[in-house]
Protein backbone atom coordinates (compact mmCIF):
# COMPACT_ATOMS: atom_id res chain seq x y z
CA UNK A 1 0.00 0.00 0.00
CA UNK A 2 1.35 3.49 -0.84
CA UNK A 3 2.03 5.84 2.03
CA UNK A 4 -0.68 8.44 2.69
CA UNK A 5 0.09 12.00 1.61
CA UNK A 6 1.10 14.90 3.80
CA UNK A 7 -0.57 18.26 3.20
CA UNK A 8 1.03 21.55 4.17
CA UNK A 9 -0.82 24.76 5.04
CA UNK A 10 1.20 27.71 6.35
CA UNK A 11 1.48 31.48 6.42
CA UNK A 12 5.12 31.28 5.29
CA UNK A 13 4.57 32.49 1.72
CA UNK A 14 6.83 31.26 -1.07
CA UNK A 15 9.53 33.93 -1.36
CA UNK A 16 11.59 32.52 1.51
CA UNK A 17 13.11 29.12 2.18
CA UNK A 18 10.81 27.97 4.98
CA UNK A 19 8.45 25.72 3.02
CA UNK A 20 11.29 24.12 1.05
CA UNK A 21 13.14 23.33 4.28
CA UNK A 22 10.07 21.58 5.73
CA UNK A 23 9.79 19.54 2.52
CA UNK A 24 13.48 18.71 2.73
CA UNK A 25 13.07 17.29 6.24
CA UNK A 26 10.10 15.20 5.08
CA UNK A 27 12.03 13.99 2.02
CA UNK A 28 14.91 12.79 4.20
CA UNK A 29 12.70 10.92 6.68
CA UNK A 30 9.93 9.71 4.35
CA UNK A 31 11.10 9.89 0.71
CA UNK A 32 8.19 7.70 -0.38
CA UNK A 33 5.56 10.21 0.79
CA UNK A 34 3.78 12.66 -1.53
CA UNK A 35 3.61 16.21 -0.16
CA UNK A 36 0.66 18.37 -1.23
CA UNK A 37 0.85 22.15 -0.85
CA UNK A 38 -2.60 23.34 0.17
CA UNK A 39 -1.54 26.97 0.52
CA UNK A 40 1.28 28.99 1.99
CA UNK A 41 -0.60 32.25 1.55
CA UNK A 42 -2.59 32.27 4.78
CA UNK A 43 -2.47 35.86 5.98
CA UNK A 44 0.29 36.14 8.57
CA UNK A 45 -0.94 34.77 11.92
CA UNK A 46 -4.56 34.53 10.71
CA UNK A 47 -5.78 31.56 12.73
CA UNK A 48 -9.40 31.83 11.57
CA UNK A 49 -8.38 31.63 7.92
CA UNK A 50 -6.17 28.63 8.64
CA UNK A 51 -9.00 26.85 10.47
CA UNK A 52 -11.37 27.50 7.57
CA UNK A 53 -8.93 26.17 4.97
CA UNK A 54 -8.23 23.03 7.00
CA UNK A 55 -11.97 22.36 7.37
CA UNK A 56 -12.53 22.67 3.62
CA UNK A 57 -9.59 20.45 2.70
CA UNK A 58 -10.10 17.51 5.03
CA UNK A 59 -13.16 15.85 3.36
CA UNK A 60 -11.38 15.52 0.01
CA UNK A 61 -8.34 13.51 1.05
CA UNK A 62 -8.00 9.74 1.62
CA UNK A 63 -7.85 8.02 4.97
CA UNK A 64 -4.44 8.21 6.57
CA UNK A 65 -3.59 11.65 5.16
CA UNK A 66 -1.53 13.81 7.53
CA UNK A 67 -2.63 17.46 7.45
CA UNK A 68 0.02 19.85 8.80
CA UNK A 69 -1.01 23.42 9.55
CA UNK A 70 1.68 25.81 10.78
CA UNK A 71 0.19 29.20 11.57
CA UNK A 72 1.74 29.75 14.94
CA UNK A 73 1.95 33.26 16.42
CA UNK A 74 3.15 31.92 19.79
CA UNK A 75 5.87 29.60 18.47
CA UNK A 76 8.52 29.02 21.12
CA UNK A 77 6.11 29.61 24.00
CA UNK A 78 4.45 27.05 26.26
CA UNK A 79 1.65 26.47 23.72
CA UNK A 80 1.14 22.80 22.98
CA UNK A 81 1.06 20.83 19.70
CA UNK A 82 -1.82 18.50 18.89
CA UNK A 83 -2.11 15.42 16.72
CA UNK A 84 -5.70 14.29 16.24
CA UNK A 85 -7.43 11.68 14.12
CA UNK A 86 -10.69 12.80 12.51
CA UNK A 87 -12.53 10.82 9.83
CA UNK A 88 -9.54 8.50 9.55
CA UNK A 89 -7.13 11.36 8.84
CA UNK A 90 -4.53 13.00 11.06
CA UNK A 91 -4.42 16.72 11.84
CA UNK A 92 -1.14 18.11 13.20
CA UNK A 93 -1.53 21.68 14.50
CA UNK A 94 -0.55 24.10 17.26
CA UNK A 95 -3.08 24.15 20.09
CA UNK A 96 -4.24 27.66 19.27
CA UNK A 97 -7.76 27.10 17.92
CA UNK A 98 -6.91 26.05 14.35
CA UNK A 99 -8.55 22.70 15.07
CA UNK A 100 -11.91 24.31 15.99
CA UNK A 101 -13.92 23.77 12.79
CA UNK A 102 -12.67 20.22 12.24
CA UNK A 103 -13.33 19.44 15.92
CA UNK A 104 -16.88 20.78 15.52
CA UNK A 105 -17.77 18.97 12.31
CA UNK A 106 -16.00 15.59 12.56
CA UNK A 107 -15.94 12.89 15.20
CA UNK A 108 -12.65 12.81 17.07
CA UNK A 109 -11.16 9.31 17.07
CA UNK A 110 -7.98 10.10 18.99
CA UNK A 111 -6.38 13.31 20.16
CA UNK A 112 -2.82 13.48 21.50
CA UNK A 113 -0.34 15.98 22.82
CA UNK A 114 2.87 15.89 20.79
CA UNK A 115 5.49 15.63 23.52
CA UNK A 116 7.92 12.78 22.79
CA UNK A 117 11.03 14.60 21.59
CA UNK A 118 12.50 11.41 20.13
CA UNK A 119 10.36 12.14 17.07
CA UNK A 120 11.63 15.73 16.68
CA UNK A 121 14.87 16.91 15.10
CA UNK A 122 17.81 16.80 17.52
CA UNK A 123 18.01 20.58 17.85
CA UNK A 124 14.83 22.65 18.35
CA UNK A 125 14.85 26.34 17.45
CA UNK A 126 12.59 28.83 19.19
CA UNK A 127 11.19 30.19 15.91
CA UNK A 128 10.90 27.34 13.39
CA UNK A 129 8.91 24.45 14.83
CA UNK A 130 7.61 23.80 11.33
CA UNK A 131 11.04 22.42 10.47
CA UNK A 132 12.08 20.99 13.81
CA UNK A 133 8.84 19.41 15.08
CA UNK A 134 5.96 19.45 12.59
CA UNK A 135 7.86 18.17 9.54
CA UNK A 136 9.64 15.22 11.22
CA UNK A 137 6.53 14.21 13.18
CA UNK A 138 4.41 14.35 10.01
CA UNK A 139 6.96 12.23 8.12
CA UNK A 140 6.94 9.60 10.85
CA UNK A 141 3.15 9.56 11.08
CA UNK A 142 2.86 9.10 7.31
CA UNK A 143 5.36 6.26 7.60
CA UNK A 144 3.21 4.44 10.11
CA UNK A 145 4.00 5.86 13.55
CA UNK A 146 0.92 5.51 15.76
CA UNK A 147 -0.53 8.54 17.52
CA UNK A 148 -0.13 7.03 20.95
CA UNK A 149 3.66 7.13 20.48
CA UNK A 150 3.60 10.93 20.41
CA UNK A 151 2.30 11.62 23.88
CA UNK A 152 -0.67 11.43 26.25
CA UNK A 153 -4.26 12.01 25.30
CA UNK A 154 -5.29 15.66 25.23
CA UNK A 155 -7.96 16.15 27.87
CA UNK A 156 -8.55 19.78 26.89
CA UNK A 157 -7.82 21.68 23.68
CA UNK A 158 -8.29 25.25 22.55
CA UNK A 159 -11.58 25.40 20.63
CA UNK A 160 -13.28 28.66 19.72
CA UNK A 161 -16.98 29.28 19.99
CA UNK A 162 -17.79 29.24 16.28
CA UNK A 163 -20.54 31.62 15.23
CA UNK A 164 -23.58 30.09 13.56
CA UNK A 165 -26.34 31.88 11.67
CA UNK A 166 -29.38 32.92 13.69
CA UNK A 167 -33.05 32.83 12.74
CA UNK A 168 -35.60 35.26 14.15
CA UNK A 169 -39.29 34.65 14.73
CA UNK A 170 -40.17 36.41 11.47
CA UNK A 171 -37.84 34.05 9.53
CA UNK A 172 -35.00 36.50 8.98
CA UNK A 173 -31.72 34.58 8.77
CA UNK A 174 -28.61 36.45 9.88
CA UNK A 175 -25.04 35.33 9.28
CA UNK A 176 -21.60 36.77 8.76
CA UNK A 177 -18.64 36.67 6.39
CA UNK A 178 -16.09 34.11 7.52
CA UNK A 179 -13.66 34.01 4.59
CA UNK A 180 -12.62 36.00 1.54
CA UNK A 181 -11.02 34.00 -1.26
CA UNK A 182 -8.43 35.28 -3.75
CA UNK A 183 -11.18 36.27 -6.21
CA UNK A 184 -12.71 38.57 -3.60
CA UNK A 185 -15.76 36.36 -3.06
CA UNK A 186 -17.27 36.86 0.39
CA UNK A 187 -18.00 33.44 1.87
CA UNK A 188 -20.52 33.35 4.70
CA UNK A 189 -21.36 30.94 7.50
CA UNK A 190 -24.84 30.39 6.02
CA UNK A 191 -25.02 26.91 4.52
CA UNK A 192 -27.38 25.58 1.88
CA UNK A 193 -28.89 23.40 4.60
CA UNK A 194 -29.68 26.51 6.68
CA UNK A 195 -31.56 28.02 3.75
CA UNK A 196 -33.44 24.81 2.97
CA UNK A 197 -34.44 24.34 6.61
CA UNK A 198 -35.55 27.94 7.09
CA UNK A 199 -37.29 28.66 3.81
CA UNK A 200 -38.16 25.17 2.52
CA UNK A 201 -39.65 25.70 -0.95
CA UNK A 202 -39.58 29.51 -1.04
CA UNK A 203 -37.81 30.95 -4.08
CA UNK A 204 -38.35 34.65 -3.37
CA UNK A 205 -35.79 35.24 -0.60
CA UNK A 206 -33.47 38.20 -1.00
CA UNK A 207 -29.88 38.50 0.21
CA UNK A 208 -28.61 41.66 1.90
CA UNK A 209 -25.09 42.71 2.79
CA UNK A 210 -25.93 45.03 5.64
CA UNK A 211 -28.46 47.41 4.10
CA UNK A 212 -27.43 46.66 0.50
CA UNK A 213 -29.76 44.34 -1.38
CA UNK A 214 -27.76 41.85 -3.44
CA UNK A 215 -30.86 40.16 -4.88
CA UNK A 216 -32.03 36.55 -5.05
CA UNK A 217 -29.83 33.50 -4.87
CA UNK A 218 -28.42 32.72 -8.32
CA UNK A 219 -27.10 29.42 -9.61
CA UNK A 220 -24.07 30.76 -11.53
CA UNK A 221 -22.09 33.91 -12.24
CA UNK A 222 -23.34 34.40 -15.79
CA UNK A 223 -26.87 35.18 -14.56
CA UNK A 224 -25.79 38.79 -13.96
CA UNK A 225 -23.83 41.16 -16.18
CA UNK A 226 -20.10 41.62 -15.75
CA UNK A 227 -19.41 43.93 -12.80
CA UNK A 228 -22.77 43.21 -11.13
CA UNK A 229 -23.12 41.66 -7.66
CA UNK A 230 -24.80 38.35 -6.98
CA UNK A 231 -25.37 35.79 -4.26
CA UNK A 232 -24.98 32.08 -4.90
CA UNK A 233 -24.23 28.78 -3.19
CA UNK A 234 -20.57 28.05 -3.87
CA UNK A 235 -18.63 24.81 -4.08
CA UNK A 236 -18.35 24.64 -0.28
CA UNK A 237 -22.17 24.57 0.01
CA UNK A 238 -22.01 28.00 1.67
CA UNK A 239 -23.73 31.21 0.64
CA UNK A 240 -21.31 33.58 -1.11
CA UNK A 241 -21.54 37.18 -2.25
CA UNK A 242 -19.58 37.88 -5.40
CA UNK A 243 -19.12 40.25 -8.33
CA UNK A 244 -19.22 38.70 -11.78
CA UNK A 245 -15.68 39.12 -13.13
CA UNK A 246 -14.80 41.34 -10.19
CA UNK A 247 -14.06 41.41 -6.47
CA UNK A 248 -16.86 41.76 -3.95
CA UNK A 249 -14.27 42.40 -1.24
CA UNK A 250 -12.90 45.40 -3.14
CA UNK A 251 -16.31 46.63 -4.25
CA UNK A 252 -18.08 46.47 -0.89
CA UNK A 253 -15.14 46.63 1.56
CA UNK A 254 -17.32 45.11 4.28
CA UNK A 255 -16.63 45.85 7.91
CA UNK A 256 -15.71 42.77 9.98
CA UNK A 257 -19.03 42.65 11.84
CA UNK A 258 -21.30 43.46 8.89
CA UNK A 259 -24.23 41.06 8.80
CA UNK A 260 -25.39 39.02 5.84
CA UNK A 261 -29.18 38.88 5.97
CA UNK A 262 -31.65 36.57 4.21
CA UNK A 263 -35.34 37.43 4.21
Amino acid sequence: MPSPPITLTTDFGTRDHYVAVMKGVIAQLAPQVTVVDVTHEIEPQNLVQAAFVLRQVLPWFPRGTVHVVVVDPTVGSARRILAGRYAGQIVLVPDNGIISLVHRDFRVEDLRLVEDQRHFLPSISATFHGRDIFAPVAARLASGLSLDRLGPQAAEVTVWRVARPTISEDYVLRGQIIHTDRFGNLITNIARSDLVTTYKHRRDVQIYLGAICIGPIRTSFHEVAAGEPLALIGSMELLEIAINQGSAATHFQPAPQLEVIVR
